[in-house]
């Protein structure tokens, strides 16, 4: 849009939640960009929600955002999850020229920001990978609606239908929904969440972000389903839905549940439930590719219900302070060096270990 800014008139125009409710009465926004949201941005420590705009071009909306505040180690940043939702096609200098005012506008509000996260298609360069957290461009969705049993085996992988079948028949696991747990009764299933985090080696919340999800976002977009093998929890997930639109958000499984496939019946239980209920799609959130290697370990088990990848656009920061987000980087790498460092260590310190108690 570079030529196009002078013959159009561009606007990033904050709005109050009335009215960015009315402007996406017709739009299907990710749970993240709802009005539902900020119960659950408001019950996390260190976050907040922030503003919502409207960027205009010639008076016409053609994209809108909803902005969390986070709180990092001694930063601040603004994050629009899955977001901007845009009403017309992202071209470049749509996605350029929204980033430029909103960047514009968030330092004028708060020069003490010092990056904003956001969705983006096309890469440019004032796009930096992520300093922290785990973005995604790959994704597997299963399209629910109208949809028969039959019909959803048949677009399940040969592999898929043949781990579903053999679980089912071999060691079939008790499927429950239970979206209205105690955080007494959801420790059990943390338990389950470090293990599943010590074995696939990503980092957890406190309990009380995924209990506040539940809590906050409600059983209307927030559900809780658990499969459990001879009384035992071996899988759980955490589903969000809002306008007709499922996602896998939090999971996690027993090394047990894994040796005989019990997520698989899980979601083919999740599958069939949502889908009984009206719910039109469900996205796993999220497979491994070159922008996202440390998910590539979901991938086989999440194309087992689709073979059939979905691009998605990923995240990115935009500094506001460049100074100061470049000396984040660099300290953040230096940290990351270091913890790498000492693990090494740590791993030749009991490989040794083990020898000299051997020799003995």
């Amino acid at each position: 849009m570079k030529g196009d800014e002078v013959e159009h008139s561009i606007r990033l125009v904050p709005v109050e939640d009335e009215e960015f409710a009315a402007l996406t009465t017709d739009v299907d926004l990710p749970v993240e960009q709802s009005l539902a949201w900020d119960a659950y941005d408001r019950a996390v420590p260190g976050r907040r929600p922030w503003k919502r705009f409207a960027f205009y071009v010639d008076d016409e909306v053609t994209a809108v955002l909803a902005l969390t505040e986070y709180l990092g180690r001694g930063f601040r940043y603004l994050w629009a999850k899955h977001g901007p939702v845009w009403l017309v096609p992202a071209t470049p200098d749509l996605e350029r020229v929204l980033r430029e005012r909103l960047v514009t506008g968030v330092r004028a509000v708060d020069p003490r920001l010092v990056f904003v996260r956001v969705d983006a298609t096309h890469w440019a360069e004032d796009l930096h990978e992520l300093l922290q957290s785990v973005t995604y461009d790959r994704t597997v969705v299963v399209e629910l609606a109208g949809r028969s049993d039959d019909e959803l085996l048949a677009g399940m992988k040969k592999r898929g239908r043949r781990d579903l079948r053999k679980g089912l028949r071999e060691q079939p696991v008790e499927c429950t929904e239970e979206t209205g747990i105690s955080a007494e009764g959801f420790a059990g299933l943390y338990d389950v969440l470090r293990e599943t985090a010590d074995r696939d080696g990503f980092g957890v919340h406190p309990m009380s972000v995924y209990t506040a999800m539940l809590d906050a976002l409600g059983p209307q977009h927030a559900r809780l389903f658990v499969g459990r093998y001879a009384g035992e929890v071996q899988a759980w997930v955490i589903v969000t839905v809002h306008d007709g639109a499922a996602t896998a958000y939090y999971a996690a499984s027993t090394a047990r549940g894994r040796a005989h496939d019990a997520p698989t019946q899980l979601y083919w239980h999740i599958l069939r439930t949502l889908r009984d209920e009206g719910v039109r799609t469900f996205d796993f959130m999220g497979i491994g590719s070159p922008l996202a290697p440390s998910l590539e370990a979901l991938t086989t088990m999440k194309t087992k219900f689709n073979p059939e990848v979905t691009q998605v656009p990923p995240a990115w920061d935009v500094p506001v302070r460049p100074w100061i987000y470049a000396a984040l980087g660099r300290a953040l790498h230096a940290k990351r060096t270091a913890v790498a460092a000492a693990r090494r260590a740590t791993s030749q310190a009991r490989r040794v270990a083990g020898r000299e108690e051997g020799a003995a």
